[in-house]
């Protein structure tokens, strides 16, 4: 799991990898998102762990945070 600071205190954004066989499924939560649901899948990483690593970082470098208004 990784998080990145929204901005909002306590209310990180938060991707998960999660197993799936052989694969690992990736989800993104955005803050306040209850991330023991399930996620918006972005991605899925297949292959050596080395190639896993390279793939998750490719996704998280083209991952787009879009800060959600304030409510009110």
């Amino acid at each position: 799991m990784a998080t990145r600071d929204s901005g909002d205190i306590g209310l990180p954004w938060v991707v998960k990898a999660h197993s799936r066989g052989r694969a690992m499924q990736v989800s993104a939560y955005a803050p306040g998102d209850d991330s023991d649901l399930e996620g918006e899948a972005i991605g899925e990483l297949v292959g050596n762990p080395r190639e896993m690593g390279r793939q998750l970082r490719t996704l998280l470098e083209d991952l787009e945070v879009v800060e959600r208004p304030a409510a009110g």
